[in-house]
């Protein structure tokens, strides 16, 4: 069963239903298109998904970035 939509900007950091091989279930959103682009906080490795497929395995927002990040 899909998530309800759930709103995400860029610099948001996001749980994902399972965690990186590292261990870390923290991810930052740093480029957001058809494909959203995140970065783990723990190892810093980037993953390019699908926006459909982003949507489905997002758990929650943690915390929401300000605009000041997306000027940097």
């Amino acid at each position: 069963m899909p998530n309800p939509h759930i709103s995400f900007g860029l610099n948001d950091v996001v749980e994902m239903k399972k965690a990186h091989p590292c261990g870390e279930n923290k991810w930052k959103i740093i480029r957001m298109g058809a494909d959203i682009r995140i970065k783990c906080l723990g190892c810093g490795h980037s993953v390019l998904m699908p926006r459909s497929e982003f949507q489905r395995k997002i758990k929650k927002i943690i915390e929401h970035g300000t605009k000041d990040e997306e000027n940097n």
